[in-house]
């Protein structure tokens, strides 16, 4: 003990102190001999020429090969022969020659008589030496990873399938997904079928166990040698799917289930009781048939699949409803047709962009060109296109200046968002937390954090002497052609956006010869300039061809308006300047008979001149000069406008009985048909609208 504890302050180690001198060679033997017989790790010792020297009883079973029948063999003929596993003699050799290992190198094989099932090992190899450097060998350890490598491919083939599945809201790509997936990573042949309900965009039925709904092929896929497949279209029940659908993934033919190979599974395509199809997955006769764990990896991908079909028809039901929406009110061209000749076009891009364009018609033959888009591309958009729509047309009747009517737009769609991100919270999202359009949920309403914002222009255009007034909110397309040919691509600045920084938007007003052209179109890129110039540079062709050309510029989902400006013939339009006396009001009745007697109209004379007096009443009463009388002859509608310089607003009032005035307007509003007020820089003009009976 006392040599030891010498040794050991020396500095040599306690446990070399306790192995005698000379004893070396007996416990590398011993070492060696446990390795070889206790260790959980094939070894395989191979001499320099790579043949095989010994293997442990390990080893021997992880290929099945018994030790006694390799040894002295070629390791690259041996393993190859009696396990199917292709030696790498080159790597081997390389770590003879370079001393330097290889560590976890994955290699594969099948033995004989079980080629279904494929072994992966992971092998390393170092190289042997004696005591004097002198090369020996190659050991090589190696551990069966099989049961760990199928587990990695399931997890892989699962994240792949939640990355490539359901990129698109279209049930036939979604199916094509699925294929894609599948072949060959799980399947050497799938089978996609539908239900017939939802080839037809309908709702799935809900699963019965007495019927099973009608199936369809809706994708397949095989490798080269894979089983064979039906033609798309097909029906397929009762066929490969048998007579009952299963409820969860199913080995075919039954029989698999009392514990037979089974190299075919079925899957039901369900999402909450609803199904819509069944899959198929098949590998060939002599591969590896499918596990429990296959099984559950088949109810995954049958699950995913499942969701984004279902989020599918949720979309394309959607689609319906946009498309309803964007085609409404339909177009009324001909209410307009003494102001404007209109074209006009949509692209759509199936995006669910909100675009829209609208021609309304105004008192006085005047019209309203609209176009404008909501800066989102989701299925809510075109929903909050469609309220800011029909608030266009409802404020449209308050006769508004462009400008005044999108800084009331700007509010409604402030109260828009506030009211969207309301009816939001708590409303579930997709199923199975399925990828869905950003930022909208299912009702058209767009989700909490996302703020609509909308561009807007508005041209107002007066038949009667050529003005337009424009505003625009946005960056939208608006271009002015002169009959000249001569063409302003920028007439207004841009403004800024419904919803966004707000008033004031941007605006001007020109005087316009007859024949001009406007076009606008919703906003987004736009063409090149040069290409836009060149489709509008000939003003004479009818703008149905003019449309042609510029709509080939544009982007997908945008919509396009193109209007041929008009002025009133002399034979539609009378004016007459009031003197600003109460006296001159029996002259304005007369000139309105006389008028109308020589229109020829199918107005009654009395009632219409009854109207105007009453007008001009008022404005001399309570207005300013100068007073002006005007008719408008719009078709079988007659416009009688009075105008004058003051701001006073006219009140419709009840008179009582014992009054002597006060019912100028209410009789208005009980013989014209519709009545109002639209205020200008230089007063207001109150107008009164009749229709008669027949055509003028």
């Amino acid at each position: 003990m006392d040599a030891y504890r010498e040794q050991d302050q020396a500095g040599t180690p306690p446990y070399e102190a306790a192995v005698p001198w000379g004893t070396e060679t007996a416990w590398g033997d011993a070492v060696l001999d446990a390795v070889f017989t206790q260790s959980d790790i094939g070894l395989h010792v191979l001499d320099t020429d790579l043949r095989i020297v010994r293997v442990n009883a390990v080893a021997a079973g992880l290929h099945g090969i018994p030790a006694e029948r390799i040894l002295g063999m070629p390791a690259v003929e041996a393993y190859a022969s009696f396990a199917g596993v292709r030696v790498d003699e080159a790597a081997l050799r390389a770590v003879l020659a370079t001393g330097r290992s290889t560590t976890d190198r994955l290699v594969s094989g099948r033995s004989p008589g079980a080629e279904h099932r494929e072994h992966v090992y992971s092998a390393s190899a170092h190289r042997l030496q004696d005591g004097e450097g002198r090369v020996l060998g190659v050991v090589v350890t190696s551990t069966d990873v099989t049961e760990r490598e199928q587990a990695q491919a399931r997890l892989r083939l699962l994240h792949d399938a939640h990355e490539r599945i359901g990129t698109s809201l279209d049930v036939d790509r979604t199916a094509r997904e699925l294929v894609a997936v599948s072949v060959p990573a799980f399947a050497d042949s799938v089978v996609v079928a539908l239900t017939d309900a939802v080839f037809r965009g309908q709702d799935p039925a809900l699963q019965a166990r007495e019927t099973v709904p009608l199936l369809r092929c809706a994708a397949t896929g095989r490798t080269g040698d894979g089983p064979e497949v039906p033609e798309a279209g097909a029906v397929l029940l009762p066929g490969i799917f048998g007579e009952r659908l299963p409820t969860a993934a199913h080995p075919f033919p039954p029989a698999a289930e009392s514990g037979d190979p089974a190299t075919r599974l079925l899957v039901p395509l369900t999402v909450r009781g609803q199904i819509f199809g069944a899959v198929s997955f098949r590998r060939l006769d002599d591969a590896e048939p499918y596990g429990p764990d296959d099984r559950v990896l088949a109810d995954a991908l049958a699950s995913r699949t499942a969701s984004c079909l279902e989020n599918a028809l949720r979309y394309t039901r959607e689609h319906i409803v946009m498309t309803a929406l964007q085609s409404w009110p339909p177009p009324r061209e001909e209410a307009t047709q003494n102001a404007v000749d209109v074209a006009r076009r949509h692209r759509p891009g199936g995006s669910g962009a909100g675009s829209w364009c609208d021609v309304i018609p105004l008192p006085g033959a005047r019209v309203a060109l609209v176009v404008g888009q909501v800066e989102s591309r989701e299925p809510g958009a075109v929903a909050t296109m469609s309220r800011l729509r029909t608030a266009v047309h409802s404020l449209s009747t308050l006769d508004l200046d462009p400008h005044e009517l999108l800084a009331r737009l700007h509010a409604t769609t402030l109260r828009l968002a506030a009211e969207g991100a309301e009816a939001t919270v708590g409303t579930p999202g997709l199923a199975d937390g399925t990828a869905a359009p950003p930022g909208a949920g299912f009702d058209g309403v767009p989700s909490p954090g996302v703020h609509p914002v909308a561009g807007c222009t508005i041209a107002v255009h007066d038949p009667v002497d050529g003005r337009l007034d424009v505003a625009r909110a946005g960056a939208s397309l608006l271009v002015v052609v002169h009959p000249d040919g001569s063409a302003d691509a920028r007439p207004l600045d841009d403004g800024p956006l419904l919803g966004g920084e707000g008033p004031p938007f941007a605006c001007a007003t020109f005087f316009l010869p007859e024949g001009s052209t406007l076009c606008l179109a919703s906003g987004g890129e736009g063409p090149r300039t040069e290409d836009l110039m060149a489709a509008l540079a000939h003003p004479e062709r009818d703008p149905e061809a003019m449309a042609d050309d510029v709509e080939r510029l544009l982007a997908p989902d945008r919509v396009l308006l193109l209007a041929r400006t008009r002025h009133l013939p002399p034979d539609e339009l009378a004016e007459w300047e009031i003197p600003y006396d109460l006296s001159a009001v029996a002259i304005a009745r007369a000139q309105v008979e006389e008028r109308l007697g020589e229109w020829n109209h199918p107005a009654e004379p009395f009632t219409v001149a009854l109207v105007a007096s009453e007008l001009v009443t008022n404005a001399l009463r309570y207005g300013a000069a100068p007073v002006l009388l005007r008719l408008i002859a719009d078709g079988p509608s007659l416009t009688c406008e009075v105008s004058d310089a003051g701001q006073a607003a006219p009140h419709l009032r009840h008179a009582k009985a014992v009054d002597e005035g006060g019912r100028g307007l209410l009789i208005c509003a009980s013989l014209a048909d519709n009545w109002g007020v639209r205020y200008t820089d230089e007063g207001k003009t109150v107008w009164a609208e009749l229709v008669g009976d027949g055509p003028p």
